[in-house]
């Protein structure tokens, strides 16, 4: 599923998806986590930015 770039509320922002190499770049970087981490990291505690955050200790 792709993402709708005109749907940019706050589920939108709450959310990574790893479905968009954009988002997975982006968070990568904002995370300082390589893209391999950051995919582990997603699927040990789902989507939610907060909860990859709280995992990641940032």
């Amino acid at each position: 599923m792709t993402d709708d770039k005109r749907n940019v509320g706050s589920p939108d922002r709450d959310r990574i998806n790893l479905g968009e190499d954009y988002e997975v770049q982006y968070w990568s970087k904002e995370l300082r986590v390589t893209p391999e981490r950051l995919r582990s990291v997603v699927e040990a505690v789902g989507p939610s930015v907060k909860a990859v955050r709280e995992h990641l200790g940032a």
